[in-house]
């Protein structure tokens, strides 16, 4: 891709790095989350390279200057990108940092669609203020928003270090913040089924709700009790788990931590969470009455946060009851929340 002058007095070149077994002007993509890779060449010498992936799931600078809260950024994610590497290679020209940024957003825009199949509007990045001050991206005109609190990943938890990161970001688009922040996101930057994450109260209160229903298994060989078994189920598919083999995964990736939440039996120092055949044993027995009335209390409960609900039904085809009657099902999800308030079925 020809570009202008750079600095007024060379051209050059951005392109995607292609692998051997790509069509030229392919994208490759990452192993971790939705990533694209980019290499910077002037006069066929390669002067930088740049990685784009998946946001940062945790960014209070970020979700401050966007202004909206965990419930709704979570589905959203997917529209923002993470510079996550930009290296200046040795003997680079000058001034060159800033051009390859500018060149490399704009060929983001028009790239992302592409390989994703959704548009892309914010990028954001971290610099530690130790060693840089963003000189690089004030000179693009990406926006300081704050500094990170200092607490880094590490496995299933956090752990705090010592150099609090800037957070810069970059707008793809004039609005934004605006449609990042709208209650209806625009059909076309949805994508993947509705999902939504839990509180701490959420996790907690899951439990009891289901203290009341029967427990349809035996009483020797039980390992897990029927409240933990149907709290952790009910998480992994109001976040997003479908089958019994996603739930069984959701529950395994959990930490410890999580697992106490759902009161996770205590085995030999740690918590060990029930096996997928535990789980499907339970929900293919458990009386489903019990469990509707159990959950609807819950939703009542935490569904206060939506002004508005969608209501959606379908005719099952094929299934007819004993007495010869259809059977319909009904769904009503939370906007907001996008938390299942009930799922009924009838003749």
């Amino acid at each position: 891709m020809a570009v202008d002058d750079l600095a007024s007095r060379a051209t050059g070149q951005i392109k995607q790095m292609v692998g051997d077994d790509e069509a030229p002007g392919g994208v490759r993509s990452g192993g971790g989350g939705e990533t694209l890779r980019y290499v910077a060449h002037h006069h066929g010498r390669w002067v930088a390279l740049l990685v784009f992936s998946a946001s940062a799931l945790k960014n209070g600078a970020r979700d401050r200057w966007i202004g909206w809260d965990h419930g709704v950024q979570f589905y959203r994610l997917n529209l923002v990108s993470n510079n996550a590497r930009f290296l200046l290679l040795p003997g680079s020209p000058r001034n060159l940092g800033s051009r390859v940024l500018s060149l490399c957003t704009r060929r983001l825009v028009r790239d992302w669609p592409v390989r994703f199949g959704h548009e892309l509007l914010l990028v954001e990045t971290f610099v530690d203020a130790t060693r840089h001050r963003g000189t690089v991206y004030r000179a693009a005109n990406w926006i300081e928003a704050g500094r990170t609190q200092g607490f880094a990943r590490a496995g299933r938890g956090y752990h705090k270090h010592a150099h609090p990161k800037l957070v810069f970001l970059y707008p793809l688009c004039r609005r934004a913040r605006t449609r990042l922040l709208n209650a209806h996101l625009e059909p076309d930057l949805l994508k993947g089924p509705p999902r939504m994450t839990l509180t701490r109260a959420q996790m907690c209160s899951l439990p009891d709700v289901f203290t009341t229903i029967d427990d349809p298994r035996r009483a020797q060989g039980r390992r897990h009790s029927l409240s933990s078994i149907l709290a952790l189920s009910a998480a992994a598919i109001l976040t997003g788990a479908r089958g019994y083999k996603a739930i069984s995964e959701w529950v395994n990736d959990q930490s410890q931590d999580v697992l106490s939440h759902f009161r996770v039996r205590w085995t030999n120092g740690r918590r060990v969470p029930p096996s997928r055949s535990a789980i499907r044993s339970v929900l293919i027995r458990v009386d489903s009455r019990q469990l509707s009335d159990a959950l609807d209390i819950w939703n009542r409960a935490h569904g206060g946060h939506d002004s508005a609900l969608a209501i959606d039904g379908k005719t099952m085809r094929g299934a007819i009851d004993a007495d010869g009657n259809r059977t319909h099902v009904l769904g009503i999800i939370g906007h907001t929340t996008k938390a299942p308030h009930a799922q009924k079925k009838w003749g």
